[in-house]
């Protein structure tokens, strides 16, 4: 499976960004998919997760309520909608991939990692 992330960019404390996860070679329809994201000094973190028919989706306490994780299995993509976006969200956001797991918040289930875009939060 390759993951390419897009979307990321800099915008200004309040507003919004879309992240895209496109995937090739593999369909993601049965994979839970994971969003993390890293800044500078600092460990990988869990953002977000979904399970493959969406029923089950999971988010960091630092972003519940701002940020919402959908898939399309139809288009093989995931996304990670941004809102009220903080300084503090400032990092490299990564895409990533699971054929099995049972700790949706951690780096080391995951099979599979895109690249990652980053994003930067600031006036």
């Amino acid at each position: 499976v390759q993951l390419v992330e897009s979307g990321g960019g800099l915008v200004q404390p309040g507003g919004s960004l879309r992240l895209s996860c496109a995937a090739s070679g593999r369909t993601l329809r049965n994979y839970v998919m994971g969003w993390f994201r890293q800044a500078p000094g600092k460990e990988r973190e869990f953002v977000a997760a979904v399970t493959w028919r969406g029923v089950s989706i999971y988010y960091a306490d630092s972003v519940k309520g701002r940020f919402t994780i959908s898939r399309d299995n139809a288009k093989n993509t995931v996304y990670l909608q941004m809102d009220s976006l903080k300084p503090e969200d400032t990092a490299v956001y990564s895409c990533a991939a699971s054929e099995t797991i049972s700790d949706f918040s951690s780096p080391r289930e995951y099979d599979y990692w895109g690249q990652g875009t980053q994003v930067t939060v600031s006036s």
